[in-house]
């Protein structure tokens, strides 16, 4: 797989959705921010040396009502269900969801990086999916960066020693404590992981921006989690 352009806006991703991999799931939320590079790039800092939120650019937060159920773990850690979406009256996953991310992916200065973790094994396989089966895409030159795995391939290059106290977990809470020596707000929430996943990146910031430029992946690689059936939402 070929890497991408150098990104010159970061836009992170969270998603929110029925199950596992395994369960052929289904997206109920998702968050993006957008950070343009020069504020990862020149990240403020408090008295205490610790980096503050860079400045977001814009925000997008999105519910749907998914077609297939929760399974009970899904629906007991994100706090959804599709009886309770549906009773807000949310779509599920529909053209009007992706003329929507389109458009806030086509307002941000290109090429675009989307950024999540474990995004490889997860966010962006299954967003692939859902845009595939409504024949969609994203912009060309949109690249992809996993910190999970740039997090790992870092420190196993420099021997970073980030690893969580007393564990091996590269966690997106696990490695927020271990940074911030706090805990994470909202987690399991779209938007709260996204901010999570935020200041985890902006405390390697330097390092992730340049493993973005050297090993970011075009997202044109990026293949669906799997291969849904005929959907009546196609012509939404």
């Amino acid at each position: 797989m070929s890497k991408g352009p150098r990104a010159e806006t970061f836009v992170f991703l969270d998603l929110e959705a029925t199950g596992l991999p395994s369960m052929d799931p289904e997206i109920a939320e998702l968050s993006l921010f957008a950070v343009h590079r020069s504020s990862l790039e020149n990240p403020e800092h408090d008295e205490s040396g610790t980096p503050l939120p860079p400045r977001v650019m814009d925000k997008l937060t999105l519910c749907m009502s998914p077609e297939r159920p929760f399974t009970a773990k899904a629906s007991e850690i994100t706090g959804l269900s599709r009886e309770g979406l549906a009773r807000c009256g949310k779509a599920g996953f529909d053209g009007t969801v992706v003329r929507t991310l389109q458009a806030f992916l086509n307002r941000q200065e290109g090429p675009v990086c989307l950024v999540a973790h474990n995004g490889f094994d997860y966010d962006f396989p299954l967003l692939c999916m859902e845009l595939q089966r409504l024949g969609a895409d994203l912009p060309q030159d949109t690249v992809c960066l996993d910190t999970l795995a740039a997090l790992r391939g870092l420190d196993r290059a420099h021997s970073h020693g980030t690893r969580a106290q007393g564990g091996k977990s590269y966690s997106l809470g696990s490695l927020f404590r271990c940074y911030f020596q706090a805990e994470p707000s909202a987690a399991h929430s779209a938007e709260g992981d996204v901010h999570t996943l935020l200041m985890v990146f902006l405390h390697r910031a330097a390092e992730l921006l340049t493993w973005a430029d050297e090993q970011a992946l075009s997202w044109a690689h990026v293949e669906p989690m799997y291969m849904p059936p005929n959907d009546p939402r196609l012509e939404a």
